[in-house]
């Protein structure tokens, strides 16, 4: 005789007849057959070749129209070479033209990029790192502040900055142009995702528990894990330092204080002057040298911030 307990557990006989009871079918993932090739989309490879046209038609002109002498610029279509290559001798005459006033204006930049964007970089991951990793009250009305800062738009502010540095005398100097710059609230937005997710909460206490500070945690834990979005937030501020143009225009009146942007600009508004001289061949070859340095700084740090835009996409 069998136990109550066995009697429980025995599975219940299936009538004769009954076909057996199908085991679930798991959906198995589509492979492509050898020789298969995955559907293409038409409308988006049409709109990708638009987009990149876009984007190296302008530069194939800059490139061509650096070759050519102030006369072949006006004799020569724009997106093929002239009759002379005059390349090497646009560069050497753009540095030495006026007393070589655009390795003056390249230093000025230098200066403004590595102040200011440099500066605004290491304050946008000091104040994303906090606004991560720390509770405080006022956070929410910190990051409400954070996001309307960055819908408005700078030429916005302009003016109210002129006055501002006007009234203590900055003005016609270059901390008129690096203080200002020093603001990212789109980067200190940025790293603010950033951190939040590429920071793990329990590394941090470990390394407190091991008797780490703050600062120690900070710079030995966290900002390697940071890297990526450092470099994402380095270039956008960079690039946006580099390019700048209206607050110089209205900050800056000497010559010698100009970004390469206002200096190119002042070069080419010569030809419209009483007996200004037309030196576009040295504007476009100018303009050439410098998107050099920016194409160079995306080309060799890409896989950096790719990975930090990419940062906070999908959740874990």
């Amino acid at each position: 005789m069998s136990s109550p307990a066995t009697t429980a557990f025995r599975p219940t006989p299936r009538p004769a007849g009954d076909p057996p009871p199908s085991a679930p079918r798991l959906r198995t993932p589509r492979r492509h057959t050898a020789g298969r090739r995955p559907r293409r989309s038409v409308l988006l490879t049409v709109l990708t070749g638009l987009v990149l046209l876009y984007a190296l038609v302008p530069l194939l002109w800059l490139a061509v129209s650096a070759t050519k002498t102030q006369e072949g610029l006006a004799g020569s279509s724009g997106l093929w070479f002239g009759g002379d290559f005059a390349l090497w001798d646009n560069i050497s005459t753009t540095f030495t033209y006026n007393d070589g006033v655009f390795t003056r204006w390249l230093l000025n930049t230098l200066l403004y990029v590595g102040l200011g964007a440099g500066g605004a970089t290491f304050l946008a991951v000091l104040g994303g790192y906090a606004l991560a990793k720390f509770d405080f009250p006022g956070k929410r009305a910190v990051f409400a502040v954070v996001i309307g800062a960055v819908a408005v738009p700078g030429t916005a502010l302009a003016v109210p900055t002129f006055l501002m540095f006007s009234g203590m005398g900055l003005t016609d100097t270059p901390w008129a142009v690096v203080i200002p710059s020093l603001i990212s609230p789109f980067g200190l937005y940025l790293m603010w995702v950033f951190a939040t997710e590429a920071i793990p909460t329990e590394l941090m206490e470990a390394a407190r528990i091991d008797g780490a500070g703050e600062v120690r945690t900070f710079f030995q834990v966290g900002l390697p894990l940071l890297a990526p979005g450092i470099v994402t937030v380095l270039l956008f501020t960079m690039v946006a330092t580099w390019n700048n143009y209206f607050l110089p225009l209205i900050m800056l009146k000497d010559p010698d204080w100009f970004p390469l942007t206002l200096g190119l600009n002042s070069w080419n508004a010569q030809a419209a002057t009483a007996g200004g001289e037309a030196v576009f061949n040295l504007v476009i070859t100018g303009s050439l040298i410098t998107v050099l340095p920016l194409i160079a700084a995306f080309l060799l740090l890409q896989k950096y911030w790719q990975s930090g835009l990419a940062a906070g996409s999908v959740k874990e």
